[in-house]
């Protein structure tokens, strides 16, 4: 099956997922958690992407984004993705591929999606038995959120800043929203929409994204297609 364009609109989230090939480990230990974390700051702001919230796991990656412009966002994970890259093989003498192929990305409805990919980010190494809780994991954005350290080239997205009117009000909100979690429902929809590409949000958001584009946005229902009865004059 062909595989559908990229879809990338200025001034919405979409949400970023890259995996290593054949889900082999991407981040082997601290040093190399960091070393992304690193890298981060100084491609953002090349491309004047705006990165809202992430979580690193040994295989893969998941980012939260604004792009300012149809191109950013490609050139951003096309630049961060070569320079892990040159970094891992020097470190661990290796070459070859480290990806597994092109990242994966969705377009986001902001509310409610946007907190929502944020918890389903911050829940994610709970789910996989690699943290107690979200804040014991060092490796997502949510000790930023909730005040427990200082991750500086993040930019909140104005739905967190709308939880309260305080610092303090606006972290122990957000606190509140991922202890909260998200159903099955909302997770499936945000694991389906990553990977296969497919816009997260409504059917009137859906819609409207669709009278600007041409590609498919949602995935077809399952079942066969209604037959057209054909009415004789």
């Amino acid at each position: 099956m062909a595989r559908l364009p990229r879809l990338i609109v200025p001034g919405l989230p979409h949400h970023v997922a890259l995996r290593g090939n054949n889900s082999q480990t991407i981040f082997a230990d601290t040093q190399d958690y960091e070393a992304f974390l690193q890298m981060l700051p100084t491609v953002l702001g090349q491309h004047t992407v705006a990165l809202h919230s992430y979580v690193l796991l040994s295989n893969a990656l998941y980012l939260l984004l604004t792009p300012p412009d149809t191109v950013a966002l490609g050139k951003l994970m096309q630049g961060l993705g070569r320079s892990y890259v040159r970094y891992f093989n020097q470190r661990y003498a290796r070459t070859g591929t480290l990806w597994e192929g092109r990242f994966r990305s969705t377009v986001v409805q902001p509310s409610p999606y946007v907190l929502g990919v944020m918890t389903f980010q911050d829940i994610l190494p709970v789910r996989q038995g690699l943290a107690a809780s979200a804040v014991d994991y060092a490796w997502s954005s949510h000790r930023h959120y909730v005040g427990q350290e200082s991750r500086r080239f993040l930019t909140a997205h104005p739905l967190f800043w709308q939880l309260a009117d305080t610092p303090f009000g606006r972290e122990a909100a957000y606190k509140a929203v991922v202890d909260a979690g998200i159903g099955s429902t909302m997770t499936e929809q945000i694991q389906q929409s990553v990977m296969g590409g497919w816009v997260l949000g409504s059917d009137s958001f859906v819609q409207e994204l669709g009278l600007k584009t041409s590609r498919r946005l949602e995935k077809r229902k399952a079942g066969r297609p209604r037959k057209t009865q054909l009415v004789s004059s």
